[in-house]
């Protein structure tokens, strides 16, 4: 079981998918923990992905068809959760 910490923003850390079936245990900053699976985490960082692309005019493979120097175009770090998000 992996054990991950909300910030005082409202986000994990998270950087890579999870494996589906693992065990995720997020304590919240009210205090209250919940238990998800990799399989939830993972939605919740393919949604803060395509938001990011949407934000940054990126296409769905993460490319800018615009010639910019952008550092790690899909880099995406934080993922909002909340206590009441379900498991």
């Amino acid at each position: 079981m992996l054990t991950l910490r909300q910030d005082t923003d409202g986000f994990i850390h998270m950087s890579r998918h999870f494996p589906q079936k693992m065990s995720i245990s997020i304590v919240f900053t009210d205090g209250s923990t919940g238990e998800y699976s990799g399989a939830r985490l993972n939605g919740l960082y393919d949604q803060a992905v395509a938001a990011y692309r949407l934000a940054n005019n990126l296409d769905a493979k993460g490319f800018d068809r615009a010639p910019a120097k952008v550092h790690r175009r899909n880099a995406v770090g934080l993922v909002p959760v909340s206590a009441d998000m379900g498991g």
